[in-house]
């Protein structure tokens, strides 16, 4: 299937800023609900031990991932390590509340930040939950390129495949969301109001979903982009997919040779 780079809400900057949260806040409770990321765990370590450090800075945050899950797995096989949740829209409530429930553990960053050019100063394991696909081949290749410019271990995670099923799969995605709602926390009158009496937020998830199918890059498609990069050699590249709770898991596992 061909890829299509059609457009999601979620990237415009002129949408609204509420409506966006609420998107982000169904994507990550049905994320740590399901527990998507039980098979990342290995992969996770192997990237943080690669890295040379116990930090995480998660790029394109949304409304914090599957987090909520991850980290009490994640602390069973790693003893110590830092989370930095960031975003180019940063959703702020979303962050404080994961914060709240890991506060030794989960930090974020208030000011903008862009996967294309991640600031020196956040320095660690960079991850992309569900997000890669959002960029075009050019600036996903930038991402890939920063990352082996600041000498710096990448994880790309996708929870789908560009692929008929995946396709028919995301057209219920607005049934999903009016059954969620009610359970997703904190409770908000908005939510409520643009979810059932004006349904904006099915219909931004329905076409946000159905558009990141036809958009998502196939393993083939990464590992093309690990070719193009300079220095690509001085990084090793792990290109898979695997069985992670109710879905199949793409990912792309970078990390530094002279730090292995």
């Amino acid at each position: 299937m061909r890829r299509y780079q059609l457009f999601e809400f979620e990237d415009l900057p002129y949408f609204p800023k509420k409506i966006r949260n609420y998107g982000t806040d169904f994507l990550q409770f049905v994320a740590n609900q399901f527990n998507f990321y039980e098979g990342l765990i290995p992969i996770l370590q192997k990237g943080i031990q690669k890295s040379g450090r116990h930090q995480i800075i998660d790029l394109a945050s949304g409304g914090g991932g599957g987090w909520k899950s991850i980290i009490p797995q994640l602390q069973k096989v790693e003893s110590k390590f830092q989370i930095r949740l960031t975003d180019l829209y940063p959703n702020i409530t979303a962050f404080k509340k994961q914060q709240a429930q890991f506060p030794e553990v989960l930090h974020f960053e208030n000011q903008t930040v862009s996967a294309l050019n991640v600031p020196s100063n956040l320095k660690g394991l960079r991850t992309m939950f569900l997000s890669f696909h959002h960029f075009n081949e050019k600036n996903a290749v930038q991402i890939l390129q920063n990352a082996v410019e600041e000498q710096q271990a990448i994880l790309i995670v996708e929870a789908q495949e560009r692929n008929l099923l995946n396709l028919i799969k995301f057209f219920f995605s607005p049934i999903n969301v009016l059954l969620t709602t009610p359970f997703i926390r904190p409770f908000s009158i908005g939510r409520i109001l643009f979810t059932y009496l004006i349904p904006i937020v099915p219909f931004f998830v329905w076409w946000d979903g159905f558009v990141s199918v036809l958009r998502t890059y196939t393993l083939r498609e990464m590992k093309e982009m690990t070719e193009k990069l300079q220095n690509s050699r001085s990084f090793e590249w792990e290109i898979k997919k695997i069985k992670s709770g109710p879905v199949e898991i793409l990912y792309l596992l970078g990390t530094p040779k002279s730090r292995q």
